[in-house]
């Protein structure tokens, strides 16, 4: 987590950032990384005695597999979510893609979770239940739960959960009681 102090008050910080990670993912990365392999060696070391219908389809399935793997696991190695005076921004992966903003006059309030699962939100990953609203799950364990003013939650696994809720409430607060005045 990274913070960056507005004037002298580091409670109040310019821009929250935070991440999670998993490991693991790289594993299925290299699962990925290992069908592409077996396609292309398939396609250039394969005996000509094969009819070419089925080399075609082993090449191209194993080939797609592994993009399919290698590319859906990448982009959930990792979440970083930063939080500034206007908005909060998701970003997954290392090309930042799945990305969601979701600016600060759509969040009605954000809420602590020690224990978000990939089991209870069905994997890792983008997902969405309708009974439970959006997440991004990238590992387990603490998260932050948005609940925005349409009435749906957006949960995101992040290192420091708490610290964000904190600096997302400052925030609501703030741009309310300017609201207000």
């Amino acid at each position: 987590m990274r913070e960056h102090p507005h004037g002298d008050d580091p409670s109040h910080p310019e821009v929250w950032t935070g991440r999670a990670t998993n490991r693991f993912q790289w594993l299925l990365a290299l699962f990925g990384a290992a069908c592409v392999a077996l396609g292309v060696e398939l396609a250039v070391d394969s005996p000509r005695t094969f009819s070419t219908a089925p080399l075609v389809m082993s090449v191209v399935g194993c080939i797609a597999a592994g993009l399919l793997v290698l590319f859906g696991t990448l982009a959930f190695v990792h979440v970083a979510l930063k939080v500034d005076r206007e908005s909060l921004e998701v970003r997954c992966g290392h090309m930042g893609v799945p990305r969601r903003r979701i600016p600060l006059s759509h969040v009605a309030g954000a809420d602590f979770e020690p224990h978000v699962t990939p089991r209870h939100w069905g994997g890792w990953g983008y997902r969405w239940r309708p009974e439970k609203g959006t997440a991004v799950v990238v590992r387990r364990g603490e998260g932050v739960v948005l609940r925005l003013w349409d009435g749906h939650t957006f949960t995101i696994t992040v290192d420091n959960a708490e610290a964000a809720v904190r600096v997302i409430r400052d925030r609501l607060r703030a741009s309310r009681q300017g609201a207000a005045l």
